[in-house]
């Protein structure tokens, strides 16, 4: 199976089937960052083109949304509710899109259009590749695959310049399953390797990887010290275990 990042994008390409995946869209989250007392418009249109130039670059025919594709819980603002349907219905036209449920999506059926299709949240097969939002345990289904892609940890690497300023960057990460505690939770289970995608909404900001835990029962699994962490652009810059705050100077 050729899985592969999309160059400079938050998004796995699936070529051999025609298949992209994406997470966390967070649709909505500009009324948080509002209350906030930041002034942001919307996303939704930006992030909707983005993905129309995605599939038709790379000839999509499915699009899997791992989860969390709206942002409010536990229910969701006026504002959300018509920029979700009409999102969905949007893409629906042009893909067969695929949503696997996330921690923010308890009423994602309500606005979704019968066309778009609904997995369940403990995630589903592909080829051999298991898919899941990652903010609960997956089937033993998805177990018995060599590789398991998840979301919901918005990934990001901190660095810090000589002055001491700090900025926050999207990155992927790659990392091997620990055998005795895959063990322990699925004693049959084959899973080989976790990767991590990056939020697709920049908005969301995320977890420095370099500095905190990751979020999420599935990348307890990680062995996260010998994962990789690479960028956007595809820039590796190697293994948890060799980062920190203070040595990712820019």
């Amino acid at each position: 199976m050729n899985i592969q990042p999309a160059p400079n994008e938050p998004a796995l390409l699936i070529a051999d089937i025609a298949a992209m995946v994406v997470a966390d869209l967070h649709i909505g989250i500009e009324q948080e960052l509002r209350e906030a007392g930041a002034s942001i418009p919307s996303q939704t249109k930006t992030m909707e083109a983005r993905l129309y130039r995605l599939i038709e670059t790379y000839h999509i025919h499915d699009l899997y949304l791992l989860g969390d594709v709206k942002h409010n819980i536990p229910t969701s603002t006026i504002q959300e509710r018509t920029d979700v349907k009409f999102f969905l219905q949007r893409l629906a036209e042009k893909v067969t899109v695929h949503i696997l449920p996330g921690n923010h999506d308890g009423t994602i059926e309500r606005l979704a259009s019968p066309a778009v299709r609904i997995h369940p949240s403990s995630g589903l097969v592909l080829d051999g590749i298991g898919l899941l939002h990652g903010h609960r345990w997956p089937s033993l289904e998805l177990f018995a695959c060599p590789q398991l892609v998840v979301a919901h940890t918005h990934p990001t690497i901190l660095f810090t310049d000589r002055m001491g300023y700090k900025s926050y960057e999207p990155c992927w990460l790659r990392g091997p399953c620990l055998p005795k505690k895959l063990q322990e939770k699925a004693p049959h289970g084959a899973c080989q390797q976790i990767i991590v995608l990056p939020a697709f909404n920049p908005l969301c900001g995320g977890i420095a990887v370099n500095t905190e835990p990751l979020l999420g029962p599935v990348l307890s699994l990680l062995d996260l010290p010998q994962t990789d962490v690479y960028l956007l652009d595809g820039t590796a810059l190697g293994k948890i275990a060799e980062l920190s705050a203070s040595n990712n100077l820019i």
